[in-house]
């Protein structure tokens, strides 16, 4: 079972995740975030991620600390649930429309974080997820898990549905990249090892 279970508490917030890689988009979230909420269960469906989130945090300061934190979390999960990443695609990308926008995400389990991100937000915030944050989300993300992760914005002009695209396509791309390939047993590297 490629799965994994990460706690993280400081004084500013108390974060749970639990993942499992081979499931069929079952999710349980609650983040106090509603925004967050909704895209975090966008990349469980399309990832076929089961995937429970619980999270409280400083809301009454702002945003800010509950959503790096969960990405933290959650990057974690997906690093442990993917031990040595024997046997994966490694890679995956997706471009996913909703309505007006377009989204695409191209990730890489390298065991290299890095992220370039390309959006342009016409509003400061989503249901009170501020529209930076998207943008360091996906950061904290790629740190915390160790991914190679590119992120743009094709176009469009509502926020929410950008932002939704990318995070459906973050789940694409996720599906793509942990599935297992029958043909490998060692990791997908020319090197032989991955870092």
């Amino acid at each position: 079972m490629r799965q994994a279970a990460v706690e993280r508490q400081t004084s500013e917030t108390d974060i749970k995740v639990q993942l499992q890689l081979d499931g069929s988009g079952k999710h349980q979230i609650d983040t106090g975030i509603g925004f967050l909420d909704h895209m975090l269960t966008a990349v469980a469906v399309h990832g076929l991620l089961d995937l429970a989130v619980k999270a409280s945090g400083d809301l009454h300061i702002d945003n800010h600390h509950t959503i790096e934190d969960v990405a933290i979390v959650l990057g974690q999960a997906l690093d442990r649930a993917l031990a040595d990443r024997k046997g994966i695609n490694r890679m995956g990308h997706a471009y996913v429309p909703m309505d007006e926008a377009l989204g695409f995400v191209a990730l890489d389990f390298s065991g290299r974080p890095y992220t370039v991100f390309q959006a342009e937000w016409s509003t400061p915030q989503i249901g009170g997820f501020p529209t930076d944050l998207v943008q360091h989300f996906f950061e904290t993300l790629a740190v915390h898990g160790r991914i190679t992760l590119h992120a743009r914005v094709e176009y469009g002009r509502n926020d929410h549905h950008k932002a939704e695209a990318l995070f459906k396509a973050l789940g694409r791309a996720l599906r793509v990249a942990v599935a297992l390939d029958p043909r490998r047993d060692d990791v997908a590297s020319t090197k032989g090892t991955l870092i």
